[in-house]
């Protein structure tokens, strides 16, 4: 919880209690069902929660946005953007419905209330659409944006970093050849440049808006 404190200084007391809950919450859960390698759980907040914000250092997700999480897993990045963006809006969509339990129930747990989960892929999601829809590590970026674009609503007064409108994800490695095969121009932030953390050495922040 500290590490997190080292970089945002201006957590209300809900969300100090929300942040500090989770580490207890996601051991107990890991228990019964794996969301998280075991060897993560030493470096909790470092590897899946500091690491869920670096999106929260670069863009602004204000009152209403609505904020879909593409294959959000045991809830990274969404449930930690949830809490540090109360007023915006988070579904978050994954295919493994044993994991979105686990999302619900630690939600219900520390009191949030601005999130909702889907048991579906992205590609069979019709009815809905967002402002931006975010990402961690789930597949090559071209597939991001051949299943994200379809679900992102144009918004005529977005597209900026602080009111984002299209796909923000985190990924790793050298991104050269998965970019130039998705046909997009991201722009792309080294996470090691937002949080001076070993950890995060070729770790990259991208954002592709909406056309």
């Amino acid at each position: 919880m500290d590490i997190l404190e080292k970089y945002f200084s201006d957590f209300t007391p809900t969300q100090k209690e929300q942040f500090a809950a989770l580490k207890d919450l996601y051991s107990d859960w890991n228990e019964k069902i794996n969301v998280i390698s075991r060897k993560d759980m030493d470096n909790f907040y470092v590897h899946h929660v500091l690491h869920s914000l670096a999106i929260a250092a670069k863009f602004d997700f204000k009152k209403d946005l609505q904020v879909m999480d593409l294959g959000a897993g045991g809830g990274f990045p969404g449930l930690p953007l949830a809490i540090f963006f109360p007023e915006a809006n988070f579904h978050l969509v994954d295919s493994i419905n044993k994991k979105l339990t686990v999302v619900k129930e630690i939600a219900s747990a520390i009191g949030l209330k601005n999130l909702t989960t889907q048991h579906s892929r992205a590609e069979e999601i019709k009815n809905r659409q967002f402002d931006v829809v975010v990402s961690r590590a789930v597949a090559p970026l071209k597939d991001l944006w051949r299943w994200g674009k379809p679900l992102i609503r144009r918004n005529k007064t977005a597209a900026g970093i602080d009111n984002p409108n299209g796909l923000i994800c985190l990924k790793g490695g050298d991104l050269t050849q998965e970019i130039f095969e998705s046909g997009c121009k991201p722009f792309v932030w080294e996470v090691d440049n937002i949080f001076a953390e070993p950890h995060f050495e070729q770790k990259y922040l991208l954002y592709q808006p909406i056309k």
